[in-house]
């Protein structure tokens, strides 16, 4: 099955060590504004997911949202979330450990937009 969000190493390693910290997580990939089109991670209860909010899958075992609206842009593209030094979204919980979380993506090929097609997930 094609996933629609991945993670580098360097971004699960991360996300283990906040889950370390923290507990559980989520992650929802900001649309700009304050937040820098980036892909925050938020305790559950920080932020209200929604109808309006579509669950791409889920990286190290947190599950990642995208708000619907957007996610009609990105479709096409697979996110692959890879991690930066300095400081990341103003709300996410990676910023005091001086690393931030950032959204790569490439388009699906044929075959894998076919294949999502057939699953019904796009």
């Amino acid at each position: 099955m094609v996933e629609k969000v991945i993670a580098t190493e360097t971004a699960l390693a991360l996300i283990e060590s906040l889950k370390k910290k923290h507990g559980e997580l989520i992650f929802h990939q900001s649309g700009g504004c304050c937040d820098n089109s980036a892909a925050n991670c938020y305790l559950p209860g920080e932020l209200t997911i929604g109808a309006g909010d579509v669950h791409l899958g889920n990286i190290g075992g947190v599950p990642f949202y995208m708000s619907t609206s957007q996610y009609t842009y990105w479709k096409h593209t697979q996110l692959i979330i890879d991690v930066v030094d300095g400081h990341g979204g103003t709300f996410s919980l990676e910023g005091p450990e001086g690393k931030a979380f950032h959204t790569r993506s490439r388009l699906f090929t044929d075959a894998e937009w076919a294949e999502l097609e057939a699953s019904g997930t796009v």
